[in-house]
């Protein structure tokens, strides 16, 4: 069924919002490349005019939403068990495993983080943005383990989605590499696109894309039976998150995340002089040794920093305490 939405601009926190997240932000079914396309098509219109995607909004703006599929699926909770490193009345931070989509999508329908967290908290999440997505404000990859948090109430939500796309959340992962990393702390700088290649993957350019900017440090260093240093410990911090960032920074500087089976097959050059139950370890890994550690915002409510830490998984604690142990025996 199809209707046309009217939407007054009276949220002073969302003011000079791009036209098509503040559409996405309104709307409970429509996904951002929904919206993007629906403003292309001059289905939406701002104070009767039509716009373009990235027209920054003004207080009191008048927008007209024609054409717009209302989606009733209704979402079921599952029971499926979540690590909650903290929950209040506003948001819960959830320590999410590696193997583990965040929302529903192409091939994976149910077993998702969102169908955990609706059981969890009986549907109460908020409801700004995609209906398949409820209580969602971020996302990290399926095969990336680490914290992510969940928005219980519309308010929370935008507010948190604001300080997201400010870039003023705090951000920290542990990235363990192949290779040497070189220099020691570094910064990475990019405009990350979707690949021509590969609509599944991400790339850097220098003429198109967004702007993604990774900080990173050298943790620890690990040898092999030759003293070739052949992976490293790194903690990185992200100052923009586009899709796939860290992943695709890293591979492109040559130390590509181990286990990383899209951006970084195993070198054999690194395998060489590794012990072979250390190798098949590695061979076993369930997804690339990437693990979202820190977390830190402003609560929406109490408008204190708030700082958030997980341990690392028991997968890449293995991993590492078997390079430090191979590099004590060698």
């Amino acid at each position: 069924m199809n209707k046309m939405h009217h939407i007054e601009v009276n949220v002073n926190d969302l003011i000079g919002e791009r036209l098509d997240k503040f559409i996405s932000l309104k709307s409970k079914n429509q996904s951002r490349s929904k919206i993007k396309q629906l403003i292309l098509n001059k289905n939406i219109l701002v104070n009767g005019n039509p716009s373009q995607p990235d027209y920054k909004i003004a207080l009191h703006d008048q927008i007209i939403i024609n054409n717009i599929e209302l989606n009733n699926t209704k979402l079921i909770g599952e029971d499926i068990k979540l690590d909650i490193i903290y929950e209040d009345k506003n948001l819960i931070i959830i320590n999410k495993p590696s193997g583990l989509v965040v929302h529903p999508g192409a091939g994976n329908k149910t077993g998702t983080l969102v169908q955990a967290i609706i059981h969890h908290s009986k549907g109460e999440l908020s409801d700004v943005g995609d209906s398949e997505r409820p209580g969602i404000v971020h996302r990290i990859d399926k095969n990336t383990s680490g914290l992510i948090v969940v928005a219980k109430d519309n308010s929370t939500h935008i507010h948190l989605s604001k300080q997201f796309s400010e870039h003023t959340i705090d951000r920290e992962y542990l990235a363990l590499v192949w290779g040497k990393v070189i220099p020691r702390v570094g910064k990475i700088e990019s405009l990350i696109s979707r690949s021509n290649r590969n609509r599944k993957k991400m790339m850097s350019s220098i003429i198109k894309g967004k702007t993604a900017i990774t900080h990173y440090k050298t943790i620890d260093s690990f040898f092999d039976l030759k003293g070739n240093n052949v992976a490293t410990l790194l903690a990185c911090k992200l100052e923009t998150g586009r899709t796939h960032q860290i992943r695709v920074h890293l591979s492109e500087h040559g130390n590509p995340i181990i286990g990383d089976k899209v951006y970084g097959r195993t070198p054999s050059s690194k395998t060489k002089y590794l012990q072979k139950d250390l190798i098949k370890i590695i061979d076993s890994l369930d997804g690339q040794c990437l693990h979202a550690q820190s977390l830190g915002f402003i609560h929406p409510k109490t408008e204190k920093n708030h700082i958030y830490q997980c341990d690392m998984p028991k997968n890449l604690r293995n991993l590492i305490d078997s390079f430090k142990k191979k590099a004590i025996e060698k």
